[in-house]
């Protein structure tokens, strides 16, 4: 336990310094790389009067400093454990973007007028800056990978307790056992009810052994799972762990999750706390709209070659047609009816359940274009009409939809956009006959919190689902 503990104290000064230096190479070898182009291609002209790589090295130093130094401000080294590769790129692209500038200001400012003065090639500047962004992200790829493979080992593995029996527990088991790169070893739960244990992960204690078994078992991390705690009950949790260097992490209640961002607001000189607001109005609704209308239009030209031949797939496979219409409830709970390839056998839509997984009234065909998301591509005309939007709460049945409301608080609240092809609780794994509470939450979340971002966002690890087969 002794070389274990010492393993972990260490281990997090090892992979900040492991990063700092993927990086620092990273960043240098792009400087080099692009002198080396700017030599060999005639972009935009003919290169003349380049200075030599040595006194590019000067250029490379202050290059290196300061594109680290805005990482390190831009908590680029405080690594997520879990961060998707869209978050990844756009951090990097940003910071990468800040401290070239601010490296040709800097260099500009020490070198001017000196003998170590350079000769800038706009050229190399740019191919500089897209190639470091490449390298950083390939280097930070290899960080992670390098991680992993400690974790697998048992090197750096973080010992985790959790307190909470209820579903928001089950979602951090769940979680936990799912993505392995997080490094988590679960040993058990805490929790005052009568439960003995969870998705097969034993109750260990109660809340007031706390500080007891953290101690015992030499806990690293606690996360609280009990959305419905008071404060006391936090405070009092947060207490017993805070003997030792144990880290703690709560879960929020479900309105925080809802509510999104908290902002301060007047009413006539009277402050007002502003907990939920619309993000999606006004200009923001119209510019929605024009990148629907343009995105949705150029797909349906693209993929035309591959709607017409899964067309006549559909049509030489089995009797019936080519396309499936359903009634759909989509913005302000009005019903409209959705545009998809028929991927089941003919009558099936009359029977009403969702689908899952191993759905068996799937055709042939129909299991690889669901398996790919490919029955979906009508929904793009769905979208020109302007009855859907690329992004949004998926649309469900108007059967459901009565089902729903008069069980889940707010599910209605879901109805103010558009429903869309795909949407934020669909990239987080949430489909099919998954948990419609979840779900809820997660569209909430999206309405309230909607960017121009968020939707890039979502499109583009919804493309990255598709490509590796995670829908069905």
């Amino acid at each position: 336990m002794k070389l274990t503990s010492i393993t972990k104290k260490h281990f997090e000064s090892f992979s900040t310094l492991l990063l700092l230096c993927l990086d620092s190479c990273a960043i240098g070898m792009a400087y080099l790389a692009a002198y080396q182009l700017r030599s060999l291609i005639a972009f935009p002209t003919e290169p003349q009067g380049l200075d030599s790589v040595d006194i590019y090295g000067r250029v490379i130093l202050v290059q290196i400093f300061c594109i680290l130094v805005v990482f390190y401000f831009n908590k680029l080294y405080h690594v997520a454990r879990n961060i998707g590769r869209v978050d990844r790129l756009y951090a990097v692209f940003s910071a990468v973007s800040v401290g070239a500038l601010f490296s040709i200001a800097f260099s500009t400012l020490l070198f001017k007028n000196t003998v170590f003065e350079v000769n800038y090639s706009r050229a190399i500047v740019i191919y500089a800056w897209v190639l470091t962004i490449a390298f950083v992200l390939i280097g930070r790829s290899i960080y992670s990978s390098i991680l992993l493979l400690l974790r697998s080992r048992g090197i750096g593995i973080q010992r985790l307790l959790i307190v909470g029996t209820g579903d928001a527990a089950a979602v951090v088991i769940q979680k936990v056992r799912w993505i392995q790169r997080l490094g988590y070893d679960l040993i058990g739960l805490v929790d005052s009810s009568d439960v003995q244990e969870l998705l097969g992960v034993s109750v260990i204690g109660r809340p007031s052994d706390l500080q007891t078994l953290v101690e015992t078992n030499y806990i690293d991390e606690v996360i609280v799972a009990r959305p419905d705690a008071s404060r006391d009950e936090l405070l009092n949790i947060i207490v017993r762990c805070q003997r030792g260097h144990v880290s703690v992490k709560v879960i929020p209640d479900v309105y925080e999750i809802m509510a999104g961002e908290v902002s301060v607001d007047d009413l006539g000189g009277l402050p007002l706390l502003t907990v939920r607001d619309v993000a999606l109005r006004g200009w923001r609704m119209s510019l929605k709209r024009m990148v629907d209308l343009v995105i949705s239009s150029v797909g349906l030209v693209v993929f035309s070659p591959l709607m017409l031949l899964v067309a006549g797939l559909i049509k030489i496979e089995s009797d019936g047609p080519v396309f499936f219409f359903q009634n759909r409830v989509g913005l302000d709970g009005k019903d409209f009816k959705i545009f998809k390839f028929r991927s089941m056998r003919t009558g099936a839509s009359n029977e009403r359940q969702w689908t899952v997984a191993e759905d068996s009234r799937r055709t042939g065909l129909g299991r690889f274009i669901r398996r790919f998301s490919i029955d979906e591509l009508p929904q793009l005309i769905n979208v020109v009409l302007g009855d859907m939007s690329l992004v949004g709460p998926r649309p469900e049945q108007p059967q459901f939809v009565e089902e729903f409301q008069e069980r889940i608080p707010r599910y209605m609240e879901r109805h103010r956009e558009k429903a869309g092809i795909t949407g934020w609780a669909q990239v987080n794994g949430l489909r099919g006959d998954t948990s419609i509470e979840d779900r809820t939450r997660y569209d909430l979340w999206y309405v309230e919190n909607w960017s121009l971002w968020l939707d890039f966002k979502i499109i583009i690890r919804t493309v990255f689902n598709v490509l590796s087969g995670k829908a069905y």
